[in-house]
C-alpha cells in the first residue's frame, strides 16, 4: 500500500459471490479501490448520508437483477464499512441508517 492508502475496517457485510454475481462484486472491489487511495467519486457510484453521521456514504453497485449498497465512513486513518445490503426500496431502510449509527458509535469507544 501507498503512504495515502487507508486499510478497510470491515464493522458489518461482506462482498462474497453468491450473492452478488462475479462482476458486482469486481465492480465493488474496484470503488473501494479507489477510494482507499483517496479518489473522489460521485454519482451514481456514490450518494452522501448525513442521516447516519458525516463522512457516511453509499456505493451504489448495479447487479444483473439487483442494487447492491455499502454503506461506509471516511475516518482519518481508515475507511469503516458499515453495512452491506440489496436495495429493495427507494429509501434506504431505517434499521440499516440506526445499525450503522450504533456501529460507528461502538468503533469510537
Amino acid at each position: 500500500m501507498k503512504n495515502a492508502d487507508k486499510p478497510l475496517a470491515w464493522l458489518h457485510g461482506e462482498i462474497r459471490t453468491p450473492p452478488m454475481s462475479s462482476s458486482a462484486r469486481i465492480e465493488a472491489g474496484y470503488l473501494l479501490r479507489l477510494l482507499q487511495t483517496g479518489e473522489k467519486l460521485s454519482l451514481p457510484h456514490l450518494r452522501p448520508m448525513p442521516k447516519i453521521g458525516t463522512r457516511c456514504h453509499e456505493l451504489r453497485i448495479v447487479d444483473e437483477n439487483k442494487t447492491w449498497r455499502i454503506v461506509y465512513r471516511i475516518d482519518l486513518d481508515a475507511i469503516l464499512i458499515l453495512e452491506v445490503f440489496e436495495k429493495k426500496t427507494q429509501q434506504t431502510p431505517q434499521q440499516v441508517i440506526e445499525n450503522c449509527k450504533r456501529r460507528i458509535a461502538m468503533y469510537k469507544k
